[in-house]
């Protein structure tokens, strides 16, 4: 099925995949939604894990609804707070330079398409000088509907000019899994080792224990 395909591009989601931040929005959510009366703990934190941020916040008020703040008031509040704690304490998950060197040297393009709101996205790639490395950096807040739905994927292939049976997909979340493979892109599955379990990382072409793991070897007619 894969043997013609020669692959030209990446795209990589970001926390939890390029950046180590899921603890760090679990911190983030766990304040500001407490602080509304939502008894939030990081195991309920994972029931979201690859959702964009305002569906995180109606699925709260869904549960557990609220009326001392708006649901954008809330948003915003968790927006900042995570902004400020990846960059004073996030990092560069391990193996993210030297998978993105390696695709660079074989002349991919990369991307990335995230959840996450792109001003977040551009301040986190920039703290860690990353972001020199993509030509492209799309997020599903400017989509009609979010990953799960392979909206942001689509949207990130178009822009980068390349259909999607040539691009890998790089995903640390079930969710992200499925709008990946949704999109029609090869995915490689990195996931959180309490996620590994998940049926869902099945559907994923390769999964990995850790980006270091990754070699050219994983990638349809990469040589």
């Amino acid at each position: 099925m894969y043997a013609s395909k020669r692959m030209k591009a990446a795209i990589f989601d970001m926390d939890g995949l390029l950046i180590d931040s899921e603890p760090l929005w679990q911190e983030a959510e766990i304040c500001v939604f407490r602080s509304v009366g939502v008894p939030l703990t990081r195991e309920l934190c994972r029931e979201t894990i690859g959702l964009r941020l305002d569906e995180v916040v109606r699925h709260w008020y869904r549960k557990c609804p609220w009326d001392t703040e708006s649901l954008e008031v809330v948003e915003a509040r968790i927006l900042e707070k995570i902004r400020h704690l990846i960059v004073s304490r996030g990092k560069p998950m391990p193996g993210v330079r030297g998978v993105i060197d390696v695709l660079s040297e074989a002349k991919y393009e990369l991307a990335v398409a995230s959840s996450s709101p792109l001003r977040l996205v551009q301040t986190a790639l920039e703290a860690f000088g990353l972001i020199e490395h993509f030509s492209v950096l799309h997020s599903a807040e400017y989509e009609d509907k979010g990953k799960p739905h392979p909206a942001v994927y689509l949207s990130t292939m178009s822009r980068l000019g390349v259909d999607p049976g040539n691009c890998i997909a790089f995903e640390d979340s079930a969710t992200g899994v499925r709008a990946a493979k949704s999109a029609g892109a090869w995915v490689i599955a990195v996931p959180d080792p309490a996620d590994v379990s998940n049926p869902a990382f099945a559907d994923a072409d390769v999964v990995l224990s850790s980006l270091t793991k990754f070699s050219m070897d994983n990638i349809p007619c990469s040589r």
